[in-house]
């Protein structure tokens, strides 16, 4: 079984150049919201792949310093390159990905069909996908949507 959570980078200022972009005030509160809340549910194994942005690697280190950070779930990244990176549906465990939209919500959409096409994932959510075996293969479950409004 596999543990795949797409999480948004938090609430971050404009500017440019966008890989530049740092979080906001608000931003760094949503991110330590939801690293709380995933600290206490993600197992010890648990992979953290980043994307190279400044603000999802802020997003980040809320949660913990020993992560990957790949550039091909930066943005612009397609939905194949997230599940791709993450090893979909064949890692054993789990795997957080703190990248960008829309891509996380186009991998949302590609693994739960009931979820509209172009689906927006709102700034520092977790959407936590678990893949359960069925009959001949895997099924990709929603397990879990989470925002930091919410915490």
């Amino acid at each position: 079984m596999m543990d795949l959570i797409l999480w948004r980078h938090a609430e971050a200022e404009d500017g440019f150049p966008d890989a530049a972009r740092k979080l906001t005030e608000k931003g760094l509160n949503q991110a330590n919201r939801i690293s709380d809340w995933l600290r206490s549910k993600l197992p010890e194994n648990t992979k953290v792949i980043v994307s190279p942005t400044h603000r999802t690697q802020q997003t980040v280190m809320a949660l913990r310093s020993d992560f990957i950070t790949e550039a091909a779930i930066g943005p612009g990244a397609n939905a194949h390159d997230i599940l791709a990176v993450a090893d979909w549906p064949n890692y054993q465990g789990a795997v957080v990905i703190v990248g960008h939209q829309p891509t996380l919500g186009n991998v949302a959409g590609h693994l739960i069909p009931i979820i509209p096409a172009g689906l927006s994932v709102k700034k520092g959510s977790v959407w936590w996908i678990r893949s359960q075996k069925n009959g001949n293969g895997f099924e990709p479950v929603l397990h879990t949507v989470i925002y930091p409004e919410m915490l």
